[in-house]
């Protein structure tokens, strides 16, 4: 059970945070929660957090002065007149606890970030159910090799950026908008990237219906002088922008859209085209990423920089230098020869379009080991999940990840596996499959390993070869 965003909203915010001197993070060591903290720190508040661990973020939040604990005790809140929490954090929280009964101003992290947002001039908020950080740190890639100083706050990791957030100017706020728990409309975008729209989340969203109608509340957001980026490839995200009344951009590869990619080629399963702005030639991409949905994700970047003022040159060549973001088509080494990607891909598109990429890269043979996330997804989306492998010779499923549930819909590995079909096998817990994996990969193979939860934990488990065997 988590707890709620509090939706107080940007002005109720000033003018409370404006009569408090501290600001106390309950899970500081958070992707966002962290790069909040800095910012906090960065306009003259006194700043410190709490999470269960120490981790790289929370040393470099020490290394700011900001004062950490490990462990969660109503004690921590000594001397601090101001909360931001994530929703992930218990009731029963002490540090929250203590903060309500003592009235303390109390900030959820999305509501908190919408706040935070609006002291940049553009705010490009990337949203959509698939690509939103590769989306946000293709972005961050170009807006950063074209100087412009961007702050980003994305949810994956960027070797570039020295992680998954960057401290700027304030010129150009670029953030990966949440739609879970309609998170995003506590943002302020000034421009809305709407990547694709399809039904996932069925824990919160019961319907597409629901979902179009939770993407339209947000790209209102930016008003009527705002804009809108769009997949006009997407029958989703163009019925969600029927009421929209800001200025539209579109998108695609299908369709007669403002950026238009054309004359695709896939080199070793890395898509090289030129893009058409309204007909006429704007720039050639070539990728150092694979697959056809990051042809997409490249086309919102082109038309957001365009619009923000990067030239096709400067985005042309920060679209070149981007190498991917952590945990998204990862390069981790080989296994006896064995290529092995590492890939946070976890519903049924994401999944296929993934591996219909690598399928590309031309080896000999496709394996991935897949980790579903949640059992009211793999319940809600089974029959595309039991279809996402096409292009896989070897499917390793392992057991569900639970996060926040319990299973009372009978989904397991062994079901998911058997609607696979004979490509498939289920091997349960990690043991079993790294056991299988160091005996059986072979030089030709290529393995992508799949998921959104703890299947990270499999690389540890593994025989990588040395450096020396791959000479």
């Amino acid at each position: 059970m988590s707890v709620n965003n509090t939706h107080l909203g940007v002005y109720e915010i000033n003018e409370k945070l404006s009569k408090c001197k501290s600001v106390f993070f309950i899970g500081a060591g958070g992707i966002n929660m962290s790069s909040l903290a800095i910012i906090t720190k960065q306009r003259g508040f006194k700043v410190g957090g709490s999470d269960r661990t120490k981790t790289a973020l929370t040393e470099r939040l020490e290394a700011c002065g900001i004062e950490m604990y490990y462990e969660h005790n109503a004690e921590n809140l000594n001397g601090y007149d101001a909360v931001v929490y994530t929703v992930a954090i218990s009731p029963n929280n002490p540090e929250y606890v203590r903060a309500i009964n003592d009235g303390l101003l109390c900030i959820s992290r999305a509501d908190y970030l919408g706040f935070v947002m609006t002291g940049y001039r553009e705010r490009i908020g990337v949203c959509g159910m698939h690509g939103k950080s590769s989306c946000t740190s293709m972005c961050a890639q170009v807006f950063m090799d074209a100087e412009a100083d961007p702050t980003v706050l994305s949810g994956a990791e960027l070797d570039s950026m020295g992680g998954a957030f960057r401290i700027g100017g304030e010129d150009h706020f670029i953030f990966e908008a949440c739609e879970y728990m309609d998170s995003f409309l506590d943002f302020n975008p000034t421009v809305a990237i709407v990547l694709n729209i399809e039904m996932d989340h069925v824990d919160y969203f019961h319907s597409i219906e629901q979902i179009r109608n939770s993407f339209s509340s947000f790209v209102s957001i930016t008003g009527e002088n705002g804009y809108t980026v769009a997949n006009a490839d997407d029958e989703n995200v163009t019925l969600a922008l029927d009421s929209y009344k800001g200025n539209v951009i579109t998108f695609g590869v299908s369709s007669n859209a403002d950026f238009t990619a054309k004359n695709i080629k896939y080199i070793k399963g890395r898509p090289d085209f030129d893009v058409y702005h309204n007909n006429e030639f704007y720039c050639h991409i070539s990728l150092s990423v694979t697959g056809e949905h990051n042809v997409y994700n490249a086309l919102a970047t082109v038309a957001a920089a365009q619009l923000c003022g990067i030239s096709a040159t400067d985005i042309s060549k920060g679209l070149a230098n981007y190498c991917g973001a952590k945990r998204r088509m990862e390069l981790k080494g080989t296994i006896r020869g064995a290529v092995v990607y590492d890939d946070y891909g976890h519903h049924p598109t994401e999944v296929k379009t993934t591996l219909d990429g690598v399928k590309r890269m031309g080896y000999d043979r496709l394996c991935c080991v897949f980790h579903s996330h949640t059992y009211s997804r793999t319940a809600e989306l089974f029959d595309e999940f039991a279809s996402a492998f096409c292009s896989v010779d070897k499917v390793i499923v392992s057991d569900i990840y639970a996060a926040r549930e319990t299973d009372t819909l009978g989904m397991s590995g062994p079901v998911l596996a058997s609607a696979i079909g004979e490509r498939a096998v289920y091997l349960g817990d990690l043991d079993n499959i790294a056991e299988y994996l160091n005996e059986n990969m072979h030089s030709g193979d290529v393995l992508v390993v799949m998921g959104a939860g703890d299947i990270y934990k499999l690389f540890d488990k593994l025989n990588f070869d040395k450096e020396e065997d791959n000479k």
